[in-house]
């Protein structure tokens, strides 16, 4: 059983724009609640900023709290799923990397924080000002999606831009952030970051992605420890054990069977393993997770 995966295409109406979605928030999990009740990833790049409400929202099996002010960015394939204790309101926007990244040449979405590494959190606290300002352009972006005015799509395109750069700023005040710039090491960990995604599964040693990005396992290495203080081998851990709590949480497949997807060589080893890392074994992360 795999995780849900959510693609912009189940959002999309009539008159949108392709490959962009921008709605009110309490509108948005009104209108797609059977969609986005439980854990489910997607294929594009999502923005929520709430001004009002409370509760928690999970990425990743990490929680945090929904207040007034609070901003959320999810790339895709992030997991993650909402519990609300009062109703919220607040604007959402997603797109895929092509509606952003062909308007905006020179400027990737990986240049923003927030976007660039999973080292950096998912999340904004913007003071009540900058809040109340930023809901005049979320506002604006809302209205201009849903009429069908000239230069409508150029329009939208430096809203979002706009609600970026300002996203950026506010965040790189508010973080404690791991490199932002655009210096070979920063391009380096973000291609490695893109090839474990793909290739965790099969590959779990150092050497096979310093192969990939044509340099030795041993300046690879320098490269993470630089960047994000961590070696190589423990960001493809961390992979695999997300992976496996998503598997185990998320899906209804026995524990052994987890541990086939995973290409562990036997469930023993599986469970081993997983409990080296977290301080649990798979069964008991299951049992407490849901406790």
């Amino acid at each position: 059983m795999k995780i849900p995966i959510l693609h912009i295409d189940q959002f999309l109406k009539s008159k949108t724009l392709h490959s962009l979605y921008v709605n009110s928030f309490a509108d948005h999990i009104q209108i797609n609640k059977t969609l986005i009740s439980k854990p489910h990833s997607h294929n594009f790049y999502l923005c929520v900023m709430f001004l009002k409400g409370s509760g928690i929202h999970e990425i990743d099996f990490d929680s945090y709290t929904i207040a007034p002010g609070k901003v959320f960015f999810l790339k895709p394939g992030q997991t993650h799923f909402w519990k609300f204790t009062s109703e919220p309101e607040g604007y959402i926007f997603f797109h895929s990397q092509e509606f952003y990244e062909l308007k905006f040449l020179d400027h990737g979405l990986s240049s923003f924080p927030f976007y660039y590494s999973n080292q950096n959190p998912p999340l904004l606290q913007l003071p009540a000002e900058k809040m109340k300002s930023l809901s005049v352009i979320f506002e604006e972006l809302y209205t201009e999606y849903r009429e069908e005015n000239l230069l409508r799509e150029a329009k939208i395109s430096g809203l979002i831009h706009y609600i970026y750069i300002e996203f950026t700023r506010a965040y790189t005040t508010d973080n404690s952030i791991e490199h932002v710039s655009s210096s070979n090491y920063s391009k380096i960990l973000e291609d490695l970051e893109k090839l474990i995604n793909s290739h965790f599964y099969t590959e779990k040693l150092p050497k096979f992605y310093a192969n990939k990005l044509n340099i030795t396992t041993k300046h690879l290495n320098r490269v993470v420890r630089d960047t994000i203080n961590k070696t190589t081998s423990e960001l493809i851990s961390e992979r695999i054990v997300l992976e496996a709590k998503r598997l185990i949480v998320h899906t209804n497949d026995n524990l052994a069977e987890i541990a086939h997807t995973l290409e562990f060589s036997d469930y023993a080893y599986f469970s081993k393993y997983f409990k080296v890392k977290t301080g649990t074994t798979p069964n008991e992360f299951r049992k407490l997770y849901f406790h």
